[in-house]
């Protein structure tokens, strides 16, 4: 029975994704679970494994074409089987359909570009190439395996246009100054203006005491460190601590839609983190009942995918709350967009001293300030400043387990 590939829905609203690549060729024998095509969506370059084995058929996209969700793209085959007829193909992945028994094609050599040697290209890289005219089969690659990297595309270019964008393909600039952004730009930008003009925003502030959050990141940084061989950060006890305050407050944790408030059985939250041409939001998921050692384990495996341009579907979805840290960068506060149609986001500062009255007495803590934005239709002011002041509780007593 044929299994068809359909372009996926990684994300609520997706109408189209973008192909990057096809990691195997028309005529490859396909095993389930292996990589079989690369997406670009608003968030991030994800990788698709195969839901099933056969020999990959009948592609019709190629790279670089923005294809409907749900669209079949190619087949996977099994020995005696032929391409379903068009009207009658389901538009499923998983599913499969019976067919007349035909001998499946032999390998066309189509599908997306390939390094000769088969060699593996980045997601960053194989746009650049095609951006640029750089001929592929000609880089040699410097990543794990000889993957073909970003900076081997623009060394093999050699111009100085583009060794001025190795910060990253968010565009080129034209002659007149005019930058066009790239896919994960460009979509991100329509959703947060999407978010901005239809979802009610309002803010809350708070000044929050940092001292017993350092202390306890402090106290567990060794043990982390030999016991998991990660460096726990202030963002993986934020975390934490969100994840079980939104356990007493569900309406933080909820989700509005057309026909009213959802309710989420989990809490899945968020992680803000900066890339090459925009921002993805990696899910760190049953936040509330995860170990802030267990957070620290797979925020550093989402960055590190996230910067390599490795996520995969997964990752991304079905997040409930985000936490958008820049504290980091020396920021003292700010407001973030709500991620629709989660209800609300955190944006957290930078931890620094400053001057504060403890009991009547000027004294020196380490403060940080937190600002909430919530969707009014979901949460009142009240529900949330009521989150608000559970957390700041949580984080003052570094109550995070």
């Amino acid at each position: 029975m044929a299994l068809s590939v359909v372009m996926p829905a990684l994300e609520m609203a997706q109408e189209t994704g973008t192909l990057v690549s096809w990691m195997k060729q028309e005529g490859e024998q396909v095993r389930k679970g292996e990589m079989l095509l690369e997406v670009e969506t608003d968030k991030a370059v994800v990788e698709i494994e195969a839901a099933g084995d056969g020999l990959l058929a009948g592609i019709t996209a190629k790279v670089g074409d923005v294809i409907p969700v749900g669209q079949t793209i190619a087949w996977l085959l099994q020995p005696g089987e032929s391409i379903p007829a068009a009207p009658d193909a389901p538009a499923v992945t998983g599913r499969r359909t019976d067919v007349a028994p035909v001998e499946a094609p032999a390998a066309a050599g189509v599908g997306g570009p390939r390094v000769s040697g088969g060699g593996r290209v980045s997601p960053k890289a194989r746009r650049l190439a095609k951006e640029h005219g750089v001929d592929l089969a000609l880089v040699a690659g410097s990543g794990p395996g000889g993957e073909i990297l970003a900076d081997d595309i623009l060394a093999a270019a050699g111009s100085d246009r583009l060794a001025s964008g190795r910060a990253g393909d968010a565009g080129v600039a034209s002659d007149v100054g005019v930058e066009a952004p790239n896919a994960i730009g460009r979509l991100m930008a329509e959703r947060t203006t999407q978010s901005w003009t239809s979802v009610p925003h309002f803010f809350l502030t708070r000044d929050v005491d940092a001292t017993a959050l350092s202390a306890a990141r402090e106290a567990l940084l060794p043990a982390v460190e030999q016991s998991h061989g990660v460096r726990i950060t202030h963002t993986d006890l934020l975390v934490a601590a969100v994840g079980r305050t939104l356990r007493t407050h569900p309406r933080l944790n909820a989700s509005w839609e057309p026909t009213g408030i959802r309710s989420h059985p989990h809490v899945h939250v968020a992680v803000a983190m900066a890339v090459d041409g925009g921002v993805v939001t990696a899910v760190v998921r049953d936040a509330d009942t995860a170990s802030p050692a267990d957070i620290a384990v797979r925020r550093r495996d989402l960055t590190e995918r996230a910067r390599a341009g490795r996520l995969q579907p997964g990752d991304i979805t079905g997040a409930t709350f985000t936490i958008s840290n820049l504290g980091m960068f020396d920021v003292d506060a700010f407001t973030a967009i709500i991620v629709p149609p989660q209800a609300a986001i955190l944006a957290v500062g930078a931890i620094a001293d400053r001057v504060v009255a403890v009991k009547g007495q000027a004294t020196v803590r380490p403060m940080v300030t937190f600002t909430l934005s919530s969707d009014h239709r979901v949460v009142d002011g009240a529900g949330a400043a009521a989150f608000l002041k559970d957390l700041v509780a949580a984080v003052a007593s570094a109550n995070t387990r």
